[in-house]
């Protein structure tokens, strides 16, 4: 009986090795690969582990194979003041749909990020746009609210429940109607007992106050404020110029209301119309700072409130290589830190380093770099810290020019990052987006070009 027992020990043993393995071998070889690939046994000490080398196209990757945003306008005198922002999401949201070949109700989840607004009204705003968009009522929806990284976050978000198996496909989409909801920005009642917590007391300053305390602790001068600014918008202009944003925006047929006489008139709106083409030092440098009587904060060389939506469809590799689906980027990593309240600006510094880190490069590793410009003050800090070549940051313009959305940035600095990398070529393998966010923090994600024609999965990806 012993004996017997013995080798069933054994027995049990050796499959245990067996099925691990068969999982270590998954892992290391994606699904598809020929039959003398899967028939290797690997034999792995502990001092021998880092010499395996991970195939670069693994089935299980999460890539990205559309991203569309519409134009993005003034808020409040733009041409989306009479559109509402279940109108600006259901238009991304189609478009998305309309780039691929998906059927609608493939998509497990649909993740909005959005900031101002009352949360109930927004959540149900977004089921509205889901179906008008052409969704069947099967597709869940839901809103996400991380301030300035919202975008982002929902890209995120729906990444990892596409690499943890809930689904296979998903949508991460943001959205803001700054016309129509800015007032809910206005802060309410506060509990006392905030103001007894410095940090605690800190998440309620103004966002201008927090870019003049960048400006003042790491002594960012007015001039070089400005000089973003003006470069800004002179890239956004020149982008637009040579067509580089076609890619990325689709166009929103909407109205807009004379408000003397109530008429509406029927547009297309095709283009961004925040970009300021003749914007220069001099006219920068005669502006009052908007936000202290000797501060350098001022309404030229901060963000724009704007109104505008974006949408970033994913999948799982191993779908769109079966169905010859073009890979446009590959997530990467993502990551969100924490810094002091009163300076909420510089989160971009301590998140892309912990970002890249997760994706196992370095700062020289990075190709191009999309990093919200939310102040100038906080974004030249963020450049200055890094020691980023300015060549490499914003290169098609960023919020200062464009505008700045809240909820719909992040899924916006992920079109425009991965069509320059696209244009850019085998020349330009990784990309990161970044942004500050309010009441002290940064999120940062490490993207990788995508081979666009698609490669069967037992061949390696040389993108």
């Amino acid at each position: 009986m012993d004996h017997c027992s013995s080798e069933d020990n054994t027995s049990y043993a050796m499959e245990t090795v067996a099925r691990r393995q068969q999982v270590l071998r998954n892992h290391l070889f994606p699904r598809g690969r020929d039959d003398s690939s899967a028939s290797i046994v690997l034999e792995c000490t502990s001092q021998q582990s880092d010499s395996y080398e991970r195939a670069a196209d693994f089935h299980d990757d999460v890539v990205i194979v559309s991203a569309v945003r519409t134009p993005i306008c003034r808020a409040v005198r733009g041409k989306f003041k009479d559109t509402s922002a279940k109108d600006l999401l259901a238009v991304v949201l189609k478009a998305v749909l309309d780039q691929n070949t998906i059927e609608p109700g493939e998509v497990g989840d649909i993740a909005v990020g959005m900031v101002l607004g009352p949360a109930s009204r927004k959540t149900r705003d977004c089921r509205m746009a889901a179906l008008e968009a052409g969704f069947p009522e099967t597709v869940p929806i839901r809103s996400l609210n991380r301030q300035c990284g919202s975008g982002l976050q929902a890209i995120a978000d729906v990444a990892a429940c596409i690499k943890a198996g809930f689904y296979d496909i998903g949508i991460g989409a943001g959205v803001e109607s700054m016309t129509s909801d800015y007032k809910y920005a206005r802060m309410g009642p506060v509990n006392p007992k905030a103001y007894t917590n410095q940090n605690a007391k800190d998440c309620l300053l103004p966002m201008g106050l927090m870019s003049e305390n960048v400006a003042s602790i790491y002594g960012i001068s007015r001039e070089d404020q400005d000089a973003s600014a003006a470069l800004s918008h002179r890239r956004a202009s020149s982008a637009w110029s040579c067509g580089k944003f076609n890619s990325e925006v689709v166009p929103v047929h909407t109205k807009i209301v004379d408000a003397s006489t109530g008429r509406e008139e029927a547009v297309v709106v095709r283009t961004d119309d925040g970009v300021r083409p003749n914007t220069n030092m001099t006219g920068l440098s005669k502006l009052k700072s908007a936000f202290k009587n000797d501060g350098s904060t001022t309404a030229g060389n901060s963000s724009q409130v704007s109104d505008g939506a974006s949408a970033v469809l994913l999948m799982k590799r191993s779908v769109a290589v079966e169905r010859g689906i073009p890979i446009l980027g590959i997530f990467r990593s993502f990551a969100v830190v924490g810094v002091g309240p009163a300076v909420n600006g510089i989160g971009p510094v301590y998140a892309i380093p912990k970002a890249l880190k997760q994706a196992g490069l370095q700062l020289e590793d990075i190709s191009l770099f999309e990093i919200n410009e939310a102040f100038a003050s906080q974004y030249v800090y963020c450049c200055k810290e890094l020691g980023l070549d300015i060549e490499k940051v914003n290169v098609n313009g960023g919020a200062m020019a464009l505008g700045h959305p809240l909820g719909a940035t992040g899924t916006r600095c992920a079109a425009t990052l991965l069509y320059e990398m696209q244009r850019r070529g085998k020349s330009c393998k990784y990309g990161v987006i970044s942004m500050c966010i309010g009441s002290g923090m940064g999120a940062a994600a490490v993207l990788e070009r995508g081979p666009m024609i698609n490669t069967p999965l037992h061949h390696r990806v040389s993108a």
